[in-house]
């Protein structure tokens, strides 16, 4: 590590549980992000700040006026932009020595498989359950672990899957199989709490990083809830689903 990076990343260096290994580590790592929208956004902030080598974002969507009220990456210039675009401008001027790959697409089928298996972290930032679900099938089969979170309205959660860590580890379609999937909720429609994209998607980044790092206890096997009405957290422990398709079709 170059003196420039050393007095970068100074205070998480002086941190026990991270020093020069851990950071090392996030220098040498490779995430993947999926949305840099509402979530998207603090996690690309915090992992380009915090020394992640490479990280791919992914996102089809362009920026709306609409995005602004939270969508911290992205500024009143980038409307009708590409978000990816626009949020590698934005990462490249605050740390220049991490490389920004942008994917202006959705990510799916071969790409999905190709972007999931090459990556140390996936973070689920998306807004959709087609998505989620197609994430989670990668991650369980390539044993990558899957930082998880959502946002609508005052309501938040955010959970970690990581079959790397624990063959009993649950997987996404353990918490929410697909074939009793919901209908999905959008914040165009039911509306957003800024700050809430702020809080759960700085959660997430915090997981990658400590994963990555090997840092404190991972969220793998529990769900935080937030209100952020009340600003309450609740912890619910998950299980792995004996009958899950997903985690449990292996051999």
């Amino acid at each position: 590590m170059e003196d420039a990076q050393l007095l970068r990343y100074s205070r998480h260096i002086l941190l026990p549980e991270i020093d020069i290994e851990g950071q090392t580590s996030l220098l040498k790592a490779k995430v993947l992000l999926i949305g840099v929208g509402g979530l998207g956004s603090p996690i690309a902030l915090y992992l380009t700040a915090s020394g992640i080598g490479t990280l791919t974002i992914c996102d089809s969507d362009i920026v709306d006026l609409t995005n602004l009220q939270r969508q911290i990456v992205h500024t009143t210039d980038s409307v009708g932009i590409s978000k990816v675009l626009s949020a590698k401008k934005t990462l490249e001027r605050i740390n220049p020595e991490i490389r920004i790959i942008a994917l202006n697409e959705k990510l799916q089928g071969e790409l999905l498989i190709k972007e999931v298996s090459k990556a140390d972290v996936v973070i689920d930032a998306s807004d959709n359950f087609s998505t989620r679900y197609a994430l989670n099938r990668a991650c369980v089969q390539y044993k990558v672990p899957l930082v998880s979170g959502s946002a609508i309205r005052f309501d938040g959660q955010v959970t970690v899957f990581n079959h790397r860590q624990s063959e009993d580890s649950p997987c996404y379609n353990c918490l929410f199989p697909e074939e009793a999937q919901s209908d999905e909720l959008r914040c165009s429609e039911t509306g957003i709490f800024s700050p809430l994209v702020g809080i759960i998607g700085a959660t997430e980044a915090a997981e990658a990083i400590k994963i990555i790092t090997h840092a404190g206890n991972s969220l793998n096997g529990r769900l935080l809830l937030l209100n952020a009405l009340s600003m309450e957290w609740k912890t619910i422990r998950l299980k792995k689903d004996p009958g899950c398709s997903v985690c449990n079709s292996r051999p």
